[in-house]
């Protein structure tokens, strides 16, 4: 199998088909979700502002039509309508695309659809009682924080990830990766399944408030319990694990190598494959709490005997051992490697679209990379005509700005 391939894509309609859903987010947590329940199937209508999503433009990289990655990213299975929401016109047209969805999920600031008088409570829920409504916010509508805008990085600071992140050298540092953005994408799409799994029993829909804040503090573990049974501010360990030991970035001979031993067991085998079964032995390490107070004297005397070892076997012969450890790979090494091909973690489509792979593997209804990201406004024409609007209605809506085929500069 090629390492661009797309399997899954002609193999099932997917577990979510028959599912509309109004996708009136950007940028990344809410266009995650969403791209999670079209790859399983639904039909995602990316609803976007004049301007368009403004990730389209975040790089480079750039592919050769001008799309960044970032956008590319998280906007596959989707189709796209520009729409100005700022209208009288644009909020009619958003309300005929609702009279058959089965979910609406925005990230506005709060109050914005309760000012176009398309609240939940007051509207939605009498007009569309089946909708589910997933809103996507910084802090949520309400309490001290309430109303602000959120951004991941920022998140990452005020929730504290980011002061168990680093080394005492380094300080607190933010995680590489957007993981606020990307566990509130999988928390909303969590909290839609959900829904709709109810509303098979009641028949009603229900809104859903899901916040980066509340998704950033939840991700508190273990740290945050820690806090909460011992009183103690947790401090920053590096790659250690604050509980765990050994559970830490050790080097060898020609790449850092990562263990996370976390059991009696596993330690004895360990000490074993590195030749220094008198480590097992060791009243110092003979039991975790042990092995974590003694972590200055362990990971000096492991240092010494992992030296002597090429990272990448001692990694396998450790796991074939059943010892966890992995080497400290880089990014063009995990594309590369034959287990993310082999788990067709790194996708492709049409017109060389390429990307990673879906995460949830199905049995019967697999979801899969069926289309690329789409073209702004590529499907307006289309969208409008299936929601009952004529050609000619259409065509003045386009004239008129309200909806749109291309990004408006």
């Amino acid at each position: 199998m090629s390492p661009d391939s797309s399997p899954f894509s002609t193999m099932s309609a997917g577990a979510l088909a028959g599912y509309k859903v109004v996708d009136l987010t950007r940028v990344l947590g809410g266009p995650y979700c969403t791209m999670i329940l079209a790859d399983h199937g639904a039909e995602v209508i990316k609803v976007e502002p004049p301007q368009g999503d403004e990730t389209r433009d975040w790089g480079p990289p750039f592919n050769d039509k001008g799309e960044s990655a970032y956008y590319q990213g998280v906007n596959r299975n989707k189709r796209s309508i520009g729409l100005d929401l700022s209208s009288e016109a644009g909020k009619a047209v958003l309300g005929k695309l609702l009279e058959d969805a089965d979910v609406l999920i925005e990230n506005f600031k709060p109050g914005t659809l309760e000012k176009w008088g398309l609240g939940y409570k007051d509207v939605l829920a009498e007009r569309y009682p089946r909708l589910v409504h997933c809103r996507v916010t910084g802090f949520g509508a309400d309490g001290p924080l309430g109303g602000f805008p959120g951004y991941d990085a920022v998140i990452q600071a005020m929730s504290g990830m980011m002061s168990v992140n680093g080394s005492p050298e380094s300080g607190p540092v933010r995680v590489g990766t957007p993981m606020v953005d990307m566990g509130t994408g999988l928390n909303a799409a969590i909290a839609i399944l959900m829904a709709l799994l109810e509303r098979g029993k009641s028949g009603k829909g229900q809104f859903l408030d899901i916040t980066l804040y509340d998704s950033a503090v939840a991700l508190l573990h273990p740290q945050g319990n820690n806090y909460l049974m011992s009183g103690k501010p947790p401090v920053i360990t590096g790659n250690a694990h604050p509980n765990v030991y050994p559970y830490d970035v050790f080097p060898t001979k020609d790449k850092d190598l990562f263990l996370a031993v976390g059991n009696n067991g596993q330690f004895k085998r360990l000490a074993d494959a590195v030749e220094a079964p008198e480590l097992a032995v060791d009243p110092r390490f003979k039991d975790n709490a042990d092995r974590s107070s003694n972590r200055g004297a362990l990971k000096a005397l492991l240092a010494e005997k992992l030296a002597q070892y090429e990272c990448e076997p001692l990694a396998l012969g450790l796991l074939q051992k059943g010892v966890p450890a992995g080497p400290v790979n880089t990014i063009p090494d995990v594309m590369e490697h034959p287990h993310t091909i082999f788990r067709q973690m790194r996708v492709g489509a049409e017109n060389g679209y390429g990307a990673l792979g879906v995460q949830a593997k199905l049995s019967r209804t697999p979801g899969g990379a069926r289309s690329g990201p789409p073209k702004f406004g590529s499907a307006t024409r289309a969208v409008l005509s299936e929601a009952g609007i004529s050609a000619d209605e259409i065509e003045t809506l386009i004239n008129d700005g309200v909806a749109l085929v291309d990004r408006r500069k």
